[in-house]
């Protein structure tokens, strides 16, 4: 962070700390909710909550806050200008019907990975995921395959800056246990990530290559109860890599 540079304006950095702390979870808080999550006073946040506020960022019911459609236009010119996602879609729907169970495109956004397409099962009740979502990239299978994509001196330094949580008792527990299921993702060609995000949840990817490069990972989310993991890799990676492999086809990549 350049915070020391003559150019940095650290009030635009508060603005995206107060922005960033509504997510899934805290849709709605209160001044002294956002004052802890974006690390400021109390008064400094409430200012900033006022004049989101005003510029219709933001709308207020009694003591709690929360964004509104307007938040929006903030990153829907660059999902307007991603042709990846809008070249996956078609392909993610069909991969949604042969699986019948909810498919996504992903991408590798620092630490995390991103969800930039996203199709729900065909089922009344499937995973819910939104484009937008992110997830530390250690604890999915998405994540994985894209990690194993890295170069080495890349994947040496996520390694050495990541932190890893305990999100249930199926999670990595070290960097060493990490690093092994990183080389198995690359080894193998897709990842299965089985409870460690979510209990009852089981993720498995795939990458999307496309002119020599991964530019993204196909995965689909799969309750546990109805997919058994010992048949993941005959029933459920060929629908991926095909997917996959004709997403990376039409974002322009030739056939290897």
């Amino acid at each position: 962070m350049a915070d020391n540079a003559a150019y940095y304006v650290k009030s635009v950095e508060k603005t995206f700390d107060v922005l960033r702390a509504f997510d899934p979870d805290h849709p709605r808080l209160t001044v002294s909710q956002i004052a802890s999550r974006s690390d400021m006073t109390r008064a400094s946040a409430r200012r900033f909550l006022l004049t989101l506020t005003d510029l219709g960022y933001l709308r207020a019911d009694g003591p709690l806050f929360e964004l509104t459609p307007r938040s929006l236009e903030i990153g829907s010119s660059y999902l307007a200008n991603l042709a990846l996602p809008r070249i996956a879609e078609r392909h993610l729907k069909s991969l949604a019907a042969d699986l019948n169970e909810t498919t996504s495109l992903c991408i590798l956004d620092g630490q995390d990975v991103v969800y930039v397409a996203c199709v729900p099962s065909p089922r009344l009740l499937s995973v819910s995921i939104s484009v937008g979502t992110r997830f530390p990239a250690w604890a999915t299978s998405m994540g994985r395959v894209l990690l194993a994509a890295l170069p080495e001196p890349e994947l040496d330094s996520y390694l050495s800056g990541v932190s890893l949580e305990r999100f249930t008792e199926h999670s990595v527990g070290s960097l060493d246990e990490l690093r092994k299921e990183v080389d198995l993702a690359r080894s193998r060609g897709w990842a299965m990530v089985s409870q460690e995000l979510e209990d009852g949840l089981r993720g498995v990817a795939v990458p999307v290559p496309s002119g020599g490069d991964t530019v993204a990972a196909v995965n689909v989310s799969l309750q546990t109860h109805r997919a058994p993991a010992d048949t993941i890799e005959k029933t459920v990676v060929p629908h991926l890599q095909e997917a996959a492999r004709q997403i990376g086809l039409d974002y322009g990549g030739r056939p290897s």
